[in-house]
């Protein structure tokens, strides 16, 4: 029998970055997947802002960086008849939008990109085994058992058929949308699984021509009469500029699986291209279904599970592979220390309390981003999908000299904008606030939103919001709040007069063995706040302090200078759950 401290079903983004996360914080890791390598297709593709601080935060982000496609290159989301044919209307790619740029630039050291899964699962599980996590491909997980002290779990080889065990402490399911973990773990679930049906064509075709000049990821092409329905709107989404390709193309879920032989799958390309004498390399086609389901709890007892195996969803808004590398990043640093005796279990029901309600957000603010694309089809008369000739004839009206021509053109003007909460929502993405037994607010009521919470990011260093962006100098060097934060250690930030508190954090130090930095901010010290960017947005007193945990997220604040010795250790006691007993959903029943 094996023996590690965590073992990961599941090598996709979930389970990659949770593997990365244990071995750089030095805990024993086994990866087991069921399939021979990695992603094969592109799937997941693009990275927001708070993974790639993330990626910065455990040192892969230069290599993520130098493989993949910029934010210039993103481009725009483009709406047309096909790529060789009109442009119906073009919405900027988050920051590519001149009016949003100082929004991204304010709110992150990171910037947006675009690297492919099955090119972002081999950075993270590379360097993951670099840093001592075992791999086992061929190895499907069939079953679990947990009892006080670990889990014992069933594999098979699927290359020999012969099953084994591997004892662990932690379980994690990161095994996709049809988690077998989850299932065994019976998991509350709500919503459905597969709503509609999609067909996924990876291709290789030189569209240079066409797009090098005007730069664009997403085009979506609406052809009346082309598709079910006869709205016929297919995506095209670059994979690679300006040669890969894939193709998004609906089919009826409720009646036969569609043809997906290199013939008809070429002639789907080339009719979203608009030119069928463009040469075309079909790699791969599929299909796959539209999911709207979350689960209400993401563990029972030593088995925690994360990624698409607790939240289903379609690719609308790109959450998928961000969130699920930020439910490890969210559970690893408590794993870590639970498993090095710093800290009681009850701190892990906090990963229940702030990532399940997420999971929920993600889910629904996906779905409702396909239910927008409505008003772009009522803006060119779509609606009504029997008559194709009439279809085209609406869509022609946008570009007549007339009343109803000024109508639609500006219904398409605003529904084309109502894409922004699907492509430009920064507050979506940096807007998170956790709520748990591991934030400690001290029942504050929290700052109102100024802006739109899905558009437009709030900083704020309320406690359950992530430590505000703000650039640094530390040693001469310009640094960001962001990066003195985080690399598994908590951090503590005050001003001049709060050097009390860095004696009440040695204290702390030396009674739970936790590593905490601090940093005094001002002239002469540690770090200086050159252009009072800090001093606006702390929203304490100079001699107040900030608590930060190892994810980047506030765990507590005061306003004003430490009021007595023991304070800041009465705030550990209860942050690392040393005060709190099990929560009764940690049972620890299972069978074989």
């Amino acid at each position: 029998m094996f023996h590690t401290d965590v073992l990961i079903i599941g090598s996709g983004p979930a389970g990659a970055s949770a593997a990365l996360l244990c071995s750089t914080y030095g805990l024993s890791n086994m990866v087991v997947t069921k399939y021979r390598w990695l992603a094969d297709s592109p799937r997941a593709h693009y990275i927001n802002q708070r993974t790639m601080e993330i990626m910065k935060d455990i040192g892969v982000d230069e290599e993520i960086i130098q493989k993949a496609s910029p934010l210039e290159v993103m481009g725009n989301v483009v709406f047309c008849t096909s790529i060789n044919g009109e442009e119906l209307g073009r919405l900027p790619y988050g920051a590519n939008r001149a009016s949003r740029k100082t929004d991204y630039a304010v709110s992150s050291p990171c910037k947006q990109c675009d690297l492919p899964q099955h090119l972002l699962e081999p950075i993270l599980l590379s360097n993951a085994a670099s840093r001592g996590s075992h791999v086992r491909f061929d190895a499907e997980y069939l079953d679990h058992v947990q009892d006080e002290d670990g889990v014992t779990v069933r594999i098979m080889d699927r290359l020999t058929g012969v099953p084994y065990f591997i004892r662990t402490k932690y379980l994690l399911g990161a095994d996709g949308g049809n988690s077998k973990v989850a299932a065994n773990l019976d998991l509350p679930m709500e919503g459905n699984m597969g709503i509609s049906g999609s067909i996924r064509i990876i291709f290789n075709a030189d569209l240079s021509k066409y797009i090098s000049h005007r730069p664009g990821y997403l085009w979506w092409v609406l052809q009346p009469g082309a598709n079910i329905g006869g709205i016929g709107m297919g995506l095209l989404r670059m994979v690679r500029p300006w040669n890969e390709w894939q193709i998004v193309w609906g089919y009826d879920i409720n009646g036969e699986l569609p043809d997906l032989s290199d013939e008809n799958v070429t002639k789907i390309a080339h009719q979203l291209i608009g030119d069928d004498q463009v040469p075309i390399e079909i790699k791969t086609a599929s299909v796959w279904k539209v999911n709207q389901m979350y689960a209400t709890r993401y563990s029972s007892g030593r088995v925690f599970c994360l990624g698409d195996a607790v939240h289903r969803h379609p690719p609308s808004n790109g959450l998928g592979s961000n969130s699920s590398i930020q439910d490890a990043y969210n559970l690893i640093w408590k794993l870590d220390l639970v498993l090095k005796g710093k800290a009681s279990v009850a701190l892990l029901d906090s990963y229940n309390e702030e990532r399940t309600p997420i999971g929920k957000q993600i889910v629904n603010r996906a779905n409702l981003s396909i239910r927008e694309f409505a008003p772009i089809f009522e803006a060119l008369g779509l609606t009504d999908t029997q008559d194709v000739e009439k279809m085209k004839a609406n869509m022609a009206i946008i570009k007549e000299s007339s009343e109803e021509g000024a109508v639609r053109r500006e219904k398409l003007r605003k529904a084309i904008e109502l894409k922004s909460y699907e492509f430009a929502t920064q507050g979506t993405e940096l807007n998170i606030r956790y709520e748990s037994s591991a934030i400690l607010t001290d029942h504050a009521v929290p700052p109102v939103l100024l802006r739109d919470k899905d558009l437009y990011y709030q900083p704020s260093t309320f406690p359950g919001n992530r430590l505000p962006h703000v650039w640094f100098n530390k040693d001469g060097q310009e640094v960001s709040s962001l990066t003195i934060a985080g690399k598994g250690k908590f951090v503590l930030l005050t001003g001049i007069g709060g050097e009390d508190w860095l004696a009440a954090a040695a204290a702390a130090e030396a009674e739970f063995a936790v590593s905490i930095r601090t940093f005094i901010i001002g002239p002469g010290r540690d770090v200086q706040d050159l252009y009072g960017d800090w001093a606006e947005i702390r929203e304490v007193k100079e001699e107040g302090c900030i608590l930060v945990r190892p994810d980047g997220y506030i765990m507590w604040r005061s306003i004003a200078g430490l009021e007595t010795n023991s304070q800041l250790t009465d705030v550990f006691r209860g942050l690392l759950g040393l005060n709190e007993t099990v929560s009764s959903e940690r049972s620890f029943e299972g069978k074989l």
